[in-house]
């Protein structure tokens, strides 16, 4: 894996030449990972950035995250961007509307998990469960080192009923766990759903995708864009699927302005 900017002579050349469709994870790509998720505020900077970045002709912008939509939309609170919650799930904005649909015994299924998760963790500190729609999560980032085996063992001996007769999916992430509807969807369909729809308003040209995360999630946009886009991992190289690499959430802020100063109308 290569450091973007020191490949930044080839990938300037490819973003000069091509409509884009620049998808960003939130939490450790846009905003620096914080304690709880209230607590990930984006840097006035970065906001500042995007908003120039989403007017930019030939520029469709995404924020794809772990996020429920609502919260994407308070914590960023901007137009003319898509929205994309619950790992692709759900998507709004700039023109796009689009909806997992859900099993009705789902709902039933994480009622009952929930209130199990919550009783089975109320004697561990720092550990909270979080209820995203349709999507159930369980953070536990302010948990004491020492407690991680049990948190872990408790959620998977919660649910594995539930997910061996497929009535949902587990995702694992940074110090979360999750719940997810038993549907074979994640951020790379959703990112490739996306491409589909840009292509569809690039009068024939060729789009140019982008995708930049941190997280475990990522990789499927990653793998999905392979030989398609440009695809950077935030953080320490290591086993990414992705192409690049960039160190910190202050090195993807210079990437979008590098960005926004190639393809503003001179």
């Amino acid at each position: 894996m290569k450091s973007l900017f020191r490949d930044w002579d080839r990938i300037r050349q490819r973003i000069r030449q091509h409509p884009l469709l620049i998808c960003l994870d939130y939490d450790g790509t846009l905003s620096p990972i914080a304690p709880t998720p209230p607590q990930a505020v984006l840097p006035t900077k970065t906001k500042q950035v995007l908003r120039t970045l989403a007017a930019v002709p030939g520029v469709l912008l995404a924020v794809i995250s772990g996020r429920a939509i609502s919260d994407l939309k308070s914590m960023i609170g901007l137009k003319n961007i898509v929205y994309s919650g619950n790992h692709g799930f759900e998507a709004e904005g700039s023109g796009v509307r689009f909806k997992i649909r859900i099993p009705s015994a789902y709902n039933r299924v994480i009622a009952r998990l929930e209130r199990t998760l919550k009783d089975r963790y109320k004697t561990i500190r720092g550990v909270v469960v979080e209820n995203k729609k349709p999507f159930l999560a369980v953070h536990y980032r302010l948990a004491e080192k020492n407690n991680f085996p049990s948190i872990r063992g408790i959620f998977r001996e919660t649910v594995k009923e539930a997910a061996a007769k497929n009535l949902i999916r587990m995702k694992t992430g940074k110090m979360i766990l999750e719940i997810q509807p038993p549907v074979d969807w994640d951020k790379g369909k959703i990112v490739l759903w996306l491409l589909k729809k840009r292509r569809g308003t690039a009068k024939g040209r060729n789009v140019l995708p982008l995708y930049v995360g941190d997280d475990i999630t990522d990789e499927d946009a990653f793998r999905a864009l392979k030989n398609k886009g440009i695809t950077v991992f935030v953080g320490v190289p290591g086993t990414s699927s992705a192409q690049y690499y960039l160190s910190n959430t202050d090195k993807v802020h210079k990437f979008l302005e590098r960005i926004v100063l190639l393809k503003s109308p001179k």
